[in-house]
């Protein structure tokens, strides 16, 4: 079985100030932590792909090591603003990056793949935006109006109920955009 390919940004585990500047619904750090745990795990499973759009913890690196070692799928890094301990823990994961390209097979794109432009943070542009790629970021815990002209959406666990969000629930908001090509014929 082919596995499945999920996006998410801005856990910021071991941040207890993040319950209050961003108005998560938990009672303590420890309850946080552990409901972001089971909602990723919930989701994923072993041999999922997961490409986690930064800000993954702000604790310790030991304690950053210890929920990593606990979440499921095979976790790629772009690189966010509040990766100290991430970085110490690079075994955990597949590759760390600034930036990346993805290209996803998927029948209904062009040409059978799908290219997607990951970054931690919002672009109002990006490569092949006026061509119908899409953008995926984090940084902005929900604080930017989504932009139906545009593309791109906020991944972050702050927009998707804490889960992370898979390609397929990526495709479904994307089809919701009114976004047209810029150079498609006009009648």
């Amino acid at each position: 079985m082919k596995p499945n390919i999920f996006f998410t940004a801005d856990h910021h585990f071991g941040h207890e100030n993040i319950i209050k500047f961003s108005e998560r619904p938990f009672e303590s750090l420890e309850q946080m932590n552990e409901e972001l745990i089971r909602r990723w795990n919930e989701k994923v499973d072993v041999n999922d792909i997961v490409y986690h759009l930064g800000d993954v913890s702000l604790g310790k690196p030991d304690f950053t090591k210890e929920v990593l070692s606990k979440l499921n799928g095979k976790i790629h890094l772009i690189k966010g603003n509040h990766e100290y301990s991430a970085l110490r823990v690079p075994d955990r994961f597949e590759w760390i990056k600034d930036y990346h390209e993805l290209y996803v097979e998927d029948e209904e794109a062009n040409q059978g793949k799908q290219k997607i432009i990951l970054f931690h943070y919002s672009m109002r542009t990006w490569n092949g935006s006026h061509r119908g790629i899409w953008q995926l970021y984090g940084h902005s815990h929900g604080t930017l109006p989504d932009d139906e002209m545009a593309l791109s959406i906020d991944v972050g666990v702050d927009c998707h109920h804490f889960y992370p969000i898979s390609y397929q629930e990526v495709k479904e908001v994307m089809k919701k955009k009114k976004w047209t090509p810029p150079f498609a014929p006009r009648n």
